[in-house]
């Protein structure tokens, strides 16, 4: 029967495992390890800037436990999403680390395979007057110019990259954007295990610990047969339950039962969720659709410069409606920054009170909650960050001092100083769209390098 283990010891490159819990991953003996190394969780900026989220510490900790792990068995290394957003230049700086990590240990004669998948702004224009680019849900308008505007567009690659990386002996598969899954089924399906398990077994483990009872602290490894899949957890403190692996469907995942992946619709209505002795669980029944071949765009570009200030409260009046001090606060500044010849067109500015209503911005009843104190953060964006800065020292005295009531002036607490802090070029998602494809690598760059 074909078969295939695949080792996923973390949620990310950068993250961290016990030694002795990546040791029993590979004591499981793997056919290959596989991890992602992205993801736009942190937002817009990294991909806007291509840089990566991680410490550079971090990183090399973890890619030298993964390149030592894989030689010691001599299994294949895959990893996707290279520097957080799965740019070229992160792809190459793997490359970097990993040679790096190879001198230093000795390893030598590994063929490293680089799959690009950041994108022509040019390209992706003529796609988009040819009407092969649609949005998804609650995508932002864009016209042919929206490209342009992008600092950098990746498209995520599916499974097929990195089976022709593996077919073509690579040691160490090294991706640009990439579904989390797409890593982590590209042996499986390369074996001819079930396309169901493979997909459904690689989402569950895509996040490692996410489908344990122990979170962080060990990594899993999944088993994918022609009918199943199996998971289990590498330490031997942590296990997999049906509730922690079916659940892990919901994850950045609207629907527990469909997912969408390029080219397939993963559809585990029939699952089913079997525990088995030792914290592993068996599941069957997952199905996979053929869907017609498109790959996800993510683009991110510069919208402004930004300067953030931050002052804690206490004052009993002020607590009393935050919302109503904030608001006479902001009417009482406009005023002056009118007053100094401002252009509005050039900026804009948010008062958020955190402790308050800041994450939900809900409507709250004045004097339904009052709260010990509350942070009240300003965000300045501007089309310069000299004019940001101006916008926000303009606020300054009136953070410090501003008194919505009459009576006794309060004072308020900055905790730095300066209180304005800089943070640069603010950049903005501008894509949530998929690509049409004729092939799943037309819109792929392969390279290959030895160590």
């Amino acid at each position: 029967m074909n078969e295939c283990k695949v080792f996923v010891p973390y949620g990310s490159v950068g993250m961290i495992i016990p030694q002795d819990a990546f040791d029993r991953g590979l004591a499981l003996k793997p056919d290959c390890i596989a991890t992602d190394a992205g993801s736009t969780d942190s937002g817009p900026y990294y991909l806007g800037k291509g840089v990566c989220k991680y410490s550079e510490g971090a990183i090399k900790r973890c890619v030298r436990q993964l390149v030592v792990g894989a030689d010691k068995i001599s299994v294949p290394l895959l990893i996707g999403s290279c520097g957080t957003s799965g740019t070229d230049s992160g792809v190459d700086h793997m490359e970097k680390l990993i040679k790096e990590i190879c001198a230093e240990e000795g390893i030598t004669g590994k063929k490293i395979v680089k799959i690009y998948t950041e994108q022509s702004a040019s390209l992706l224009a003529e796609r988009f007057a040819e009407g092969k680019i649609h949005p998804l849900k609650n995508a932002p308008a864009i016209t042919r110019d929206t490209f342009a505007e992008c600092s950098h567009i990746v498209a995520l690659g599916g499974a097929e990259p990195f089976i022709k990386a593996l077919q073509e002996g690579a040691d160490i598969v090294i991706c640009g954007r990439c579904t989390d899954t797409a890593i982590i089924s590209a042996m499986p399906l390369m074996r001819g295990c079930n396309p169901g398990a493979a997909w459904h077994g690689a989402k569950t483990a895509e996040c490692g610990a996410g489908c344990t009872n122990k979170w962080g602290g060990t990594g899993v490894v999944l088993t994918v047969d022609e009918t199943g899949f199996t998971i289990e957890a590498s330490a031997e403190d942590a296990a997999c339950s049906p509730y922690s692996v079916s659940a892990h469907m919901l994850y950045e995942n609207s629907n527990p039962f469909v997912l969408y992946e390029p080219g397939v619709k993963l559809d585990v209505t029939k699952a089913t969720y079997t525990q088995l002795e030792g914290g592993r669980v068996r599941v069957e029944g997952s199905q996979v659709i053929p869907m017609p071949y498109t790959m996800k765009l993510e683009g991110s570009g510069p919208v402004g410069y930004q300067t953030i200030a931050i002052v804690g409260v206490r004052d009993r009046q002020v607590l009393a409606d935050p919302i109503g001090w904030i608001d006479a606060l902001s009417k009482n500044t406009q005023r002056k920054l009118d007053a100094f010849g401002f252009d509005k067109a050039e900026y804009s500015y948010d008062l958020r009170a955190f402790g308050y209503n800041a994450v939900s911005d809900e409507t709250i009843e004045p004097g339904s909650y009052v709260p010990r104190e509350v942070g009240i953060m300003l965000v300045v964006t501007a089309t310069t960050q000299t004019l940001a800065t101006e916008i926000a020292k303009s606020f300054n005295p009136e953070l410090l001092h501003f008194n919505l009531h009459s009576g006794e002036m309060p004072t308020f607490a900055f905790p730095f100083s300066p209180n304005e802090i800089e943070k640069g070029l603010l950049y903005e998602f501008k894509l949530n769209h998929v690509v049409d494809t004729q092939s799943p690598d037309e819109l792929v760059r392969y390279s290959s390098s030895t160590t």
